[in-house]
């Protein structure tokens, strides 16, 4: 920081933390945070404290993670690479296997993949050398964040901002950055797909903007790769007839894929090599470990049978079955996330705590990750759901929103 650049510009941690600590307390006092669990079924766990629980907040939305080929592709890999890992930044030296598996992704998904320890990785080593204007011929972009932008993004603000200026946009505001496409030379702008507390990004239109303008696109789909698309392509891939230079895309392969790691996608082969050479956080000293690899290639199988359709259509009836029950903001969105809108954080921590003493885990959300006084309970849908299931917390749910009067 220069002497006189001013502190705070993009983040505040110790005032964080004097606002939402209270409530993480709260939550940690009333067992719905810190919880130690043992696995019984699938999502279906038993804590410390000796409660069974249904998994009401789980991000694997296809329920995949339990499946026998999976489980099984991680065993044989890692018998098959004799480690565990090499210890090595991969860009000098990595398994075999890795690159197999990066080239099946590839394949899959239309594009130049490169894998990453995590989607959070992925972002921190790419987008600050998208604000260096590596990627847009040498002209540091206007990074433009969205307001709503995951947390694994927005916390890089500060060192896209030593390379370029860095603006946030009112929540999917069109009319915001396509004045600032008008003003810019290049303009880049960062969002999700999907976004983890419910909604989508306007694609379409942020496909106008690109078309017209030369926006450029870094969008994190981690929340509905492999739950919806062709071939588990999510919900940014199928909008792009073609994946050129001006469209980067990351995604988790620890939800709906579910193996482990981050995944990013490329238009060039030129955009994936400076990633691996320059991207830092995305290739030091560790890549995915061989049961992470076998696992995900098993994944790679199951995307391209029928298995996966057939997963993701029941993910959409349990999305439509819950959202027939309970009204909430997001309702008819293909997303598998819903919001229960409390207001206060206590509210929502009361009512998690009394669904997680009656068998259900859900999350209760409250600042930062939601505004101030707008706390909700967050729950997310699986494919693997029976209805009865569903109806039953469906029920418990309105009981207690009705004796809050919030409902």
């Amino acid at each position: 920081m220069t002497a006189d650049a001013k502190p705070n510009n993009y983040s505040n941690y110790k005032k964080l933390i004097a606002l939402a600590d209270p409530d993480w307390q709260d939550a940690k006092a009333g067992r719905i945070s810190e919880l130690n669990v043992k696995v019984n079924n699938n999502n279906f766990l038993t804590d410390q404290y000796d409660r069974d629980l249904h998994h009401f907040c789980t991000t694997s939305y296809l329920g995949l993670d339990y499946h026998p080929s999976i489980l099984n592709g991680a065993i044989d890999g890692l018998k098959e690479a004799g480690t565990l890992r090499i210890a090595n930044s991969k860009n000098r030296c990595k398994l075999a296997v890795l690159e197999q598996f990066e080239t099946e992704l590839s394949e899959l998904f239309g594009a130049h993949c490169l894998s990453t320890l995590s989607c959070s990785a992925a972002s921190a080593g790419i987008l600050p050398l998208l604000a260096s204007g590596v990627f847009t011929n040498n002209t540091p972009p206007i990074m433009i964040f969205d307001k709503l932008s995951h947390y694994s993004m927005n916390h890089l603000k500060a060192a896209c901002a030593d390379e370029t200026e860095v603006i946030t946009a009112p929540h999917n505001d069109i009319s915001f950055i396509e004045d600032l496409c008008k003003k810019h030379k290049k303009v880049a702008y960062v969002a999700d797909g999907v976004y983890s507390m419910g909604g989508v990004t306007d694609i379409e239109s942020l496909l106008y903007l690109k078309a017209r303008y030369g926006l450029f696109l870094y969008l994190d789909d981690s929340h509905a790769l492999s739950a919806v698309g062709k071939n588990g392509a999510g919900f940014v891939r199928p909008h792009l007839s073609t994946f050129d230079d001006q469209t980067i895309l990351v995604a988790s392969l620890g939800k709906s894929f579910a193996a482990s790691g981050g995944l990013a996608m490329f238009g060039s082969e030129r955009q994936k090599s400076l990633v691996h050479r320059y991207g830092g956080p995305s290739n030091w000293s560790q890549s995915l470990n061989s049961a992470a690899i076998g696992a995900g290639l098993a994944s790679i199988k199951i995307h391209l049978c029928e298995e996966l359709t057939a997963l993701q259509k029941e993910l959409q009836k349990n999305i439509q079955l819950f959202d027939s029950l309970v009204e909430t903001e997001h309702k008819g969105s293909f997303s598998a996330i819903r919001l229960v809108a409390c207001g206060e954080a206590a509210l929502a921590t009361h009512i998690s705590r009394r669904l997680a003493d009656i068998g259900f885990f859900t999350s209760a959300v409250f600042f930062p990750v939601v505004p101030q006084n707008k706390a909700a309970i967050r729950i997310t849908l699986r494919a693997d759901m029976p209805a009865a299931l569903i109806r039953s917390f469906c029920e418990h749910l309105k009981d207690l929103l009705k004796e809050y009067g919030k409902l």
